[in-house]
């Protein structure tokens, strides 16, 4: 095939890849994720604590991480469809017989099975940067990564369903109820599996193809990979930490229902995955660093506001009385507002990472942007754990949010360190400002 033929046929496929994909990252996700929502009507009908629901949720996500970096090299060697037509066949299975689940021990390694759809994040990266010409790469990396929305669509739909079809049996064998969650997810997933195999390009494009592993893994031993992969615990880690654990925060302390709970979760969800492909645009157009500038800025201005604990200060008088000063309430409206703010940021956020990825290390995103993927789902599976334990240490429920202002300071003082590093090596007078400055890219490697 000539240069030109493959041109043509990169332009002509490479939208199609970009929509397919996502649709299908977005079930999965889906599936990934639906036992949080789940685990109410679970715990009641299996007899399960809420210690042993955590770990059916954990190990979810855990699986949903620990593949990324092989998922990523393996797509650039044999390409994206191969890999995420077998994610999606393959994860149909564990998710038909979640439903058919009667003890803690069979849940607990359906869970895990299922957990592997995570994986799908990196191969469909590395998948959609291989067809993608540079100049949209932002863009279409984020249209596709905004199939974290999967996440909200359980926390919308579930509730309904669940108390709909309670009680019901359907072609006298499946359940109603919880169990039919993941028979649905079952048929979407096998029903994508097909779309991605018979409507995508058999001749894939594969960037890493005869490439020695040694050669793949080689950009790993940069520092930069692994700053990056913490910019993603902080953007991605937390979004799936918080995505789980609002629920039961919402209803603990604003008293609301778990469907009211599930839906306020989902206002969270949505513009933290939507605004991906926006952030993607923007990295295009301004930028990565100025748009990472501005999402931790803005992280770190809402989680400053959620971390602050409701109360007052007391003033004890020289006569014995004592007044009120300074009193501090966010009710579950300004909660929610700011909280909303901080998903946006998030989502923008996410994008901007990924923008710096084909950037630095073309031909070379399936092991980087499945490194930076892992830790980002290595972090969902950490944070939720270390908010549990810092709401005990503090006593304040809104000490999760003090752990995310400082992972999200940690992040915004190590990069503007880098970046003040970049600029003073490379010509401060002339590219001061110029923080996209094209020989930026090559600059401090180790950085």
């Amino acid at each position: 095939m000539t240069a030109t033929e493959t041109d043509v046929m990169r332009s002509r496929y490479a939208n199609r890849i970009m929509w397919i994909s996502t649709i299908g990252f977005t079930v999965m996700f889906a599936a990934w994720m639906m036992f949080g929502i789940l685990g109410v009507k679970i715990q009641e009908e299996l007899g399960i604590s809420q210690e042993q629901f955590s770990w059916i949720a954990a190990v979810a996500i855990l699986n949903g991480s620990l593949w990324r970096l092989p998922a990523g090299m393996i797509t650039d060697h044999i390409g994206g469809r191969k890999v995420m037509t077998y994610l999606l066949a393959s994860s149909a299975i564990p998710a038909y017989f979640v439903a058919r689940a009667e003890s803690y021990t069979m849940l607990l390694i359906l869970a895990f099975l299922v957990g592997f759809a995570g994986n799908s994040f990196s191969s469909g990266i590395a998948w959609n940067s291989a067809w993608q010409p540079r100049e949209h790469q932002g863009f279409a990396l984020g249209v596709f990564g905004a199939g974290n929305v999967g996440a909200s669509v359980t926390k919308l739909i579930g509730p309904a369903i669940i108390t709909a079809t309670t009680g019901s049996l359907y072609f006298g064998a499946i359940e109603g109820g919880w169990r039919l969650i993941p028979i649905l997810y079952a048929v979407l997933l096998v029903i994508m599996a097909i779309v991605t195999w018979f409507g995508t390009p058999s001749q894939d494009r594969m960037p890493g193809h005869g490439t020695p592993l040694a050669v793949q893994l080689e950009p790993l031993r940069t520092i930069r990979v692994w700053r990056f992969s913490l910019y993603y615990v902080a953007v991605f880690g937390a979004y799936v930490a918080l995505s789980s654990m609002l629920p039961t925060y919402y209803v603990r302390n604003f008293g609301v229902s778990l469907t009211t709970a599930g839906f306020l979760t989902a206002a969270y969800i949505f513009p933290a995955s939507l605004l991906r492909p926006l952030g993607g645009w923007m990295s295009d157009r301004w930028g990565a660093r100025r748009v990472m500038y501005g999402s931790f800025g803005a992280m770190l201005l809402t989680s400053g506001i959620l971390m602050m604990p409701n109360g007052h200060i007391v003033i004890e008088h020289a006569d014995g009385t004592t007044t009120e000063h300074l009193r501090y309430v966010l009710g579950v409206v300004p909660f929610t507002i700011v909280l909303i703010l901080l998903g946006s940021a998030m989502g923008i956020g996410k994008a901007g990472v990924y923008k710096h990825i084909p950037e630095y290390f073309p031909g070379r995103v399936g092991p980087v942007g499945g490194l930076v993927g892992m830790f980002g789902g290595l972090g969902g599976f950490a944070l939720p754990p270390l908010f549990t334990y810092s709401q005990r240490w503090t006593g304040a429920p809104t000490s999760m949010f003090l752990v995310m202002f400082l992972l999200t300071l940690v992040c915004a003082i190590w990069m503007h360190i880098v970046v003040v590093q970049l600029l003073r090596a490379h010509a401060p007078r002339s590219l001061s400002g110029k923080l996209e400055d094209p020989r930026l890219t090559q600059a401090l490697p180790a950085h």
